[in-house]
């Protein structure tokens, strides 16, 4: 969330800023509930103040011999008592009032984050390498998959429902493979540390990161145990340190996470919905970074280099674009896609976002860190990239690599992982 302080000082330009980002926020709701809630406050701290001027009074009276002055004293600080009960429970209400609207604001954009509403306004800062030439004419994976029976799109769908798949044989053998060289690959190379999180979430995480309560409608739920299945590592990656104080010499923190993703792409119906484009269960190595806000921006740099690191080695032609403000996440200040091209289907498919979320989910989760010793905690920047989001990767993999006689080639930081340098045809 944001700073209440921004919100004050800066109500026009927080509403532009939000307004950049295609959202419009409750200000004057909330600059009216913020000034009764300050009234409240400040009247508060005044009658508690008053409660402690009468109870010293009461003991000077006491001590004195006076009890009939003390007791009417003691009547008087009874009452102020009361009055300070019905007053705080005033502000509480009024707070968790504040709190509610401040879920509906998004971060702001970075100065740098081109405006924009569409993908059209997306600014492609780099390219590595160039679009392959093929041996052999250009399919799509689906048909490769299917083919090679790397994947039963149907027999998924049976058990689960559409959107959902099996990877069989090579093809479990591949994700896999996939799964290991990135987590080696981030571990071992970019010193990451590996963690292996939950799979399932409390709304407390979720709204910790951002998810909540704006994307709800794309969550799965357990109604039983109020718990939900994660949508990206990301979530309770950022949440292990929920309510926590770190210290400022043990950062930055890296982590690199493999998990299962659960989506259920409410708005996407009819949307890239063949292959493995766009499913409701996916595999993903997530990147998650905890910084002081002085490097943050660095570190987002340094994070999509170590993202794009994943492509390079696998010898992926890939475009980075820097997102506008229309197109980038409700949470983050400024976001880079990573799109590898896929030649099959003749068209960049994204398979990581790359984020800077500022404080905005320290906030949010109560993240903080102390600079040094004996100073006043502040609010960690966090980030994350996903390092990278499979299925897409292997769509790319597949169309990329295809070989005339209905093989698959292995690129060869895969091959140790694979037992081989060929996916055969069955």
């Amino acid at each position: 969330m944001l700073d209440r302080q921004l919100i004050r000082k800066e109500p026009d330009r927080v509403r532009e800023l939000a307004r950049k980002k295609g959202v419009e926020v409750p200000i004057e709701e909330f600059l009216e509930l913020d000034r009764r809630w300050r009234e409240l406050l400040t009247e508060v701290e005044q009658r508690r103040a008053k409660l402690n001027t009468v109870s010293r009074q009461v003991g000077n009276l006491m001590r004195s011999g006076d009890k009939p002055a003390a007791d009417r004293m003691r009547a008087q600080a009874s009452g102020l008592k009361e009055s300070i009960e019905t007053i705080e429970e005033s502000l509480r209400e009024r707070d968790e009032g504040l709190q509610e609207l401040e879920l509906q604001f998004p971060n702001l954009p970075h100065e740098s984050v081109p405006e924009g509403k569409g993908e059209e306004d997306n600014v492609v800062v780099s390219e590595w390498g160039e679009k392959p030439t093929l041996p052999c004419e250009a399919r799509p994976h689906w048909d490769i998959a299917t083919e090679l029976q790397l994947v039963d799109f149907a027999r998924g769908a049976k058990v689960a429902g559409s959107g959902f798949l099996a990877f069989i044989g090579f093809g479990a053998r591949l994700q896999r493979a996939l799964i290991s060289f990135m987590l080696d690959l981030q571990t071992r190379q970019n010193g990451y540390t590996e963690v292996y999180p939950p799979f399932l979430v409390n709304r407390k995480s979720l709204l910790g990161t951002g998810q909540l309560p704006k994307f709800e409608e794309d969550l799965y739920r357990l109604d039983r145990d109020e718990l939900f299945l994660i949508p990206t590592a990301e979530v309770p990656v950022t949440n292990l340190y929920q309510d926590e104080i770190l210290d400022g010499e043990a950062l930055p923190i890296r982590y690199a996470a493999f998990s299962g993703c659960f989506r259920r792409e409410a708005g996407a119906a009819g949307k890239d919905t063949r292959g493995l484009l766009r499913v409701h269960q996916f595999d993903k190595v997530e990147l998650v970074k905890f910084v002081r806000p002085e490097t943050s921006y660095n570190e987002l740099e340094s994070l999509r280099e170590d993202a794009e690191s994943v492509l390079r080695a696998l010898g992926l032609h890939y475009r980075v674009t820097l997102m506008c403000t229309g197109e980038m996440g409700f949470s983050n200040a400024k976001q880079y896609d990573l799109e590898v091209w896929a030649p099959g289907v003749e068209k960049y498919l994204e398979v990581s976002s790359v984020s800077n979320f500022t404080d905005f989910q320290a906030r949010r989760a109560n993240i903080r860190y102390r600079p040094g010793y004996g100073e006043k905690p502040d609010f960690v920047h966090t980030l994350n990239a996903s390092g990278v989001a499979l299925p897409r990767l292997m769509a790319a993999l597949l169309e990329t690599y295809a070989q005339p006689d209905g093989t698959v080639a292995i690129p060869d930081a895969l091959q140790p992982y694979m037992g081989g340098n060929v996916i055969p045809r069955p």
